[in-house]
C-alpha cells in the first residue's frame, strides 16, 4: 500500500457504520492492534446520533511522529454503511483505498476513477458461516478488522 499524505505510518483511516452493530468493539481492536504495535495511534469516535440505526463514524490517526491531533484527508476509508455510502466515498482522499462489502455491486454512480477499489464480501462470507444474524454483523466488523491487517501489513 502507498503511504498517507505524510508518509509511512503517517495516514488516517475512518470506519463508516451503523450505530449498534458492534462495530465500536472492531475499531477499538483495530485501534489497539496498531498502539501494539509501538506506533502511536489517536482513536476518536464520531456520534452525531446516539440512535440505534443511524450512521456513526470512527476514525483512527496513525503517526509515527506522534501527533495525535485529527487532521484533514481520509487514507483508508473502510465504509459498511449504505446509509452514508455516497458521502463516504466523497470526503476520500484522492489516491485513498476504499474498503467495502461488494456483497452488493457498488453503484456506478459512486465509482470514482482516482481512488483504489477493495471490494470484499464480507455479509456474503459470514452468511455462508454463521447461521444468526446478529453475528453475521459482529463477524462482518472482524473480517474488515482483517482486511484491514493485512492492507496494512500488520
Amino acid at each position: 500500500m502507498e503511504a498517507g499524505r505524510g508518509g509511512v505510518n503517517d495516514l488516517v483511516i475512518r470506519f463508516a457504520n451503523v450505530n449498534g452493530t458492534g462495530s465500536a468493539s472492531a475499531n477499538n481492536m483495530f485501534a489497539k492492534a496498531v498502539f501494539r504495535m509501538g506506533i502511536p495511534v489517536s482513536p476518536k469516535n464520531i456520534f452525531p446520533s446516539n440512535i440505534q440505526g443511524l450512521p456513526t463514524w470512527y476514525e483512527v490517526r496513525i503517526s509515527e511522529k506522534n501527533y495525535l491531533g485529527r487532521r484533514e484527508g481520509i487514507d483508508i476509508m473502510v465504509a459498511v454503511n449504505p446509509q452514508s455510502l455516497a458521502r463516504d466515498i466523497e470526503v476520500l482522499e484522492p489516491g485513498g483505498y476504499l474498503v467495502y462489502d461488494n456483497s452488493k455491486d457498488l453503484p456506478p454512480e459512486l465509482r470514482r476513477e482516482d481512488i483504489h477499489l477493495i471490494g470484499v464480501p464480507m455479509i456474503k462470507m459470514c452468511i455462508e458461516h454463521f447461521p444468526e444474524a446478529r453475528i453475521q454483523q459482529l463477524m462482518k466488523n472482524v473480517v474488515y478488522v482483517g482486511v484491514l491487517s493485512a492492507l496494512l501489513d500488520m
